[in-house]
């Protein structure tokens, strides 16, 4: 079945309607665990962050970022939560691929939107260390899904975002994250956000790693 074109403001409106949805349902899925502890791994301008501040239930909230600039954005935008006597938020420089002892633990941790942009060289290191090291006991990932591309008007060798590093198809995510929770002792579910196509799919993938008991 052959994609419509899309128009790069029409594609845009679409993308950051997409990104609204993918940070409402983080937020619903992380406070649906009853977590009050929650890790954002890639925090980026901290959207995220903003979301679950806003919600008594969470009482410690940590982002982690490699941009600075990002970081910078997110100190903007969560002054209000960082300026209280008793911040319930922390922001940290670094990456996801670093050991941090203080990362781990967790009730729960986010990557939404961040998979993508690590080199595939250092998926087996990023897999190390949040899984083995930081082991939240719920992680909730999304990432694109390649094979709806074409709906957005991309050619089959155009990435969403020009630092992405690669995209997967579904079948490659799948294989990835059934991998990742079968060597470290997680279960793993598969979901998708936005308007899903008959035969591409969700535009975004999802996949909700829980740790076994």
């Amino acid at each position: 079945m052959s994609a419509p074109a899309k128009s790069s403001g029409s594609r845009m409106t679409q993308m950051t309607c997409l990104h609204e949805q993918r940070l409402d349902l983080a937020f619903q899925a992380l406070k649906a665990t009853g977590a009050t502890r929650v890790l954002d791994l890639g925090c980026g301008s901290g959207s995220l962050l903003y979301r679950l501040l806003s919600d008594p239930q969470f009482q410690e909230v940590t982002g982690l970022e490699n941009s600075g600039l990002s970081l910078q954005q997110a100190r903007t935008i969560l002054a209000t939560y960082l300026s209280e006597s008793a911040p319930r938020i922390q922001l940290i420089r670094g990456s996801y691929a670093e050991s941090n002892p203080a990362l781990a633990g967790y009730d729960a941790a986010a990557m939404v939107e961040t998979i993508e942009h690590v080199h595939p060289g250092a998926l087996s290191r990023v897999e190390t260390v949040v899984f083995g090291e930081y082991r939240p006991r719920y992680l909730f990932m999304t990432t694109p899904n390649r094979e709806y591309n074409p709906l957005f008007g991309l050619a089959a060798d155009q990435f969403r975002e020009e630092d992405h590093r690669f995209e997967w198809d579904r079948c490659k995510f799948r294989r990835w994250a059934s991998g990742v929770a079968k060597r470290n002792g997680y279960q793993v579910e598969f979901g998708g956000i936005g308007e899903c196509h008959p035969e591409f799919g969700h535009p975004t993938q999802t996949a909700v790693f829980t740790q076994r008991d």
